[in-house]
This record gives C-alpha cells, structure tokens and sequence, in this order.
C-alpha cells in the first residue's frame, strides 16, 4: 500500500478504493457507507485496498 493509496482512503476513501480496485461493486459499496457516515467508509477503502 502506497502513501497516496493511504491519504486519499482517509480523506476521499470512494476515490481510494476506485483507484486500487476499479469502479465496480467495491467502490459503490464504498460511496454508499462514505455518503450515509464518513468513518464507515474509511474502514471499508482500508479493509479493501488491504487485500
């Protein structure tokens, strides 16, 4: 995991986890937790651009 994969998960996680994985179901369910409460969001572009 890359610097600027770790800052854009904590400020832009949508972005972060688009870039890492693509924009498919991972990144709408990212845009999804990020849009209802931030820190969920956050969690998941970790947990996902982790793997």
């Amino acid at each position: 995991m890359s610097i600027l994969t770790i800052i854009l998960n904590i400020f832009i996680p949508p972005l972060g986890v688009g870039l890492a994985k693509g924009f498919g179901k991972d990144f709408l369910i990212n845009l999804i937790l990020t849009l209802i409460f931030f820190i969920p969001g956050v969690i998941h572009a970790f947990i996902v651009t982790s793997k």
